[in-house]
């Protein structure tokens, strides 16, 4: 097996630096989770599930908290930057790695585009940034030549401030998302005090869609996309001055703190809405707003709160913003991350004299130009986004159970209780979310990975990656897996599936194919000598970089 001592993009370079402190690393996960989401998901959520939107954002935010704890816990054991990317390469070798790392990094660089969008939807109340399309009959807001411009602007300017460094983007971000919460919790209150509808909790229907509703908004509405930023605790663990504490804050408590938002936020949307409204639009599956740029302003401006309207229209650019800015700086540390471990090119690795991989910044703002061309819209990239990222975390749950197996010896500054039980829980919500995205958005998924496993053999074929695979620890479990998923996708209920599987098997159906995938997956992993290779050259690179830091800080 290749350790992370082959890679010669150890030699030569900076090392990341160590500047984000405990609240820092906190509210890069809540502002990175506080996106272009809540703007759209409250909306979005009511129309696929009605007031039962309330369930929706809760036990989504149960199912991303499974995935987040099973994180802590090795994000504490190994903090290094670009940790969902590297923790499969130690338990179960390259080919593992690097199909984490490129659905993850597909995932990560698809976020500052949607963001993008999100923030120039909002503001085409002012100008025409995007126009009204119906694609497969449904209503989208896509980019006009106006809005592409703007949009690569905004790209543009995520990368210039991550160039400049760590310590520059987390003062930027702490101020950012002091806003963003302010505004989210006025909105809340705002939207409650002015006038509560008790009626429309049930006069349709609390569950107007049933339990498929629910489950469907989880997935598709936005609602576990605006979840998803807990990541950055575990991403930026290598540049934080004290991972033991701040990384199991960051990563718990950032679920923990927004799921609370989303449910209040769902809550007083639902009471907020004019019972006129939903009768004109026949419920809740087609309610719409005249000028309906941004749904909460839409309502705060029928309340006459039109202060507050013209403070959401600008909230609508600072908190995607936000997120696209903290999404280039993850997208350049999953690449850093695959460089680091032999399954990209070195060049990925290399770091300015911020301690910034500035070449990956490049990359990441070169792909994100692109994602506008297939995905000119909000709504069309949402879907997308949340599988592969969910998708891509898939494999953290498995490599904790073969680490308690591993490195059972290994200091567990956060040890998570019932590791096993939740590890397998956390894998199955997983794939459930994958599964509830329906067939429309998991073909483009699949599609993509496949894509991935061609570049892998171009960079094969051309000497660019310089680690071994480990077929058997990691294609032996990840290829099944994949396929496995795809299939149940493809017969199920769900996004244009067959309905082969229908809504009452489900649950089973999943559940035992996660569970066969997961024991054998743990069977697979590799020995504890090898992982004991890697584990040495973790700890030889952690050295290094505290060395350079204590250089430069002299």
């Amino acid at each position: 097996m290749a350790t992370s001592t082959d890679t010669p993009a150890r030699s030569g370079d900076r090392a990341l630096r160590r500047d984000v402190g405990v609240i820092g690393l906190l509210f890069a996960s809540v502002g990175s989770i506080i996106g272009s989401g809540w703007l759209f998901g409250a909306l979005n959520a009511s129309r696929e599930a009605g007031p039962a939107a309330i369930i929706s954002w809760g036990l989504g935010g149960i199912m991303i908290l499974l995935i987040a704890l099973t994180y802590a816990e090795l994000g504490t054991m190994f903090p290094l930057s670009g940790g969902v990317v590297r923790f499969p390469q130690m338990s179960f070798g390259s080919f593992a790695s690097y199909s984490a790392g490129w659905i993850n990094w597909l995932a990560a660089a698809t976020v500052a585009p949607i963001e993008v969008e999100g923030a120039l939807q909002y503001a085409t109340k002012y100008a025409p940034f995007t126009s009204e399309h119906t694609v497969n009959g449904e209503t989208v807001h896509t980019l006009t030549a106006l809005g592409y411009g703007l949009a690569v602007l905004g790209m543009a300017a995520f990368v210039v401030i991550n160039y400049i460094g760590i310590r520059w983007f987390a003062k930027v971000n702490n101020v950012l998302v002091w806003w963003k919460l302010a505004i989210i919790i006025l909105v809340i209150v705002a939207f409650l005090v002015t006038t509560f509808h008790g009626a429309n909790f049930s006069s349709y229907g609390f569950r107007p869609s049933g339990w498929h509703g629910v489950f469907t908004s989880i997935a598709t509405s936005g609602i576990v996309f605006s979840y998803l930023g807990f990541r950055q605790g575990i991403e930026l663990a290598g540049e934080t001055n004290n991972p033991k504490r701040n990384v199991p804050i960051a990563v718990i408590g950032s679920v923990l703190i927004t799921a609370v938002i989303y449910v209040l936020l769902q809550v007083a949307f639902i009471a907020a809405v004019r019972p006129s409204d939903l009768l004109s639009s026949g419920g809740w599956a087609n309610l719409a707003f005249t000028n309906d740029f941004g749904p909460l302003a839409a309502v705060a401006t029928i309340l006459g709160l039109s202060w507050l309207a013209t403070l959401l229209y600008i909230d609508a650019v600072v908190s995607p913003a936000d997120t696209g800015l903290i999404y280039t700086t993850v997208t350049a540390r999953i690449s850093y991350a695959a460089a680091q471990n032999g399954n990209a090119p070195v060049s990925l690795a290399r770091t300015n004299r911020n301690g910034v991989p500035w070449i990956s910044l490049i990359v990441a703002f070169v792909v994100g130009l692109i994602i506008f061309l297939p995905f000119p819209s909000w709504q069309q990239l949402v879907g997308f986004i949340t599988s592969a990222t969910v998708l891509s975390f898939g494999t953290g749950p498995i490599v904790l159970s073969a680490m308690r197996r591993q490195l059972p010896d290994q200091p567990r500054p956060f040890r998570l209780p019932a590791g096993d039980v939740i590890a397998f829980l956390a894998f199955y919500s997983s794939n459930l979310i994958v599964y509830w995205a329906g067939w429309t958005t998991d073909w483009k998924l699949f599609v993509a990975v496949l894509l991935g496993f061609v570049i892998l053999g171009a960079f094969q074929a051309t000497g660019k990656v310089t680690s071994r695979m480990e077929w058997r620890a990691g294609a032996s479990w990840i290829i099944p897996w994949l396929v496995g998923l795809a299939v149940i996708s493809y017969l199920g209920a769900y996004g244009g599936g067959r309905g082969v599987i229908t809504f009452g098997i489900a649950f089973p159906v999943v559940g035992i194919f996660s569970l066969i995938i997961f024991v054998f997956a743990v069977r697979m992993r590799l020995s504890t000598e090898q992982v004991l290779e890697d584990v040495e050259a973790s700890r030889a690179e952690a050295a290094v970089e505290e060395a350079q830091l204590g250089s430069s800080a002299g």
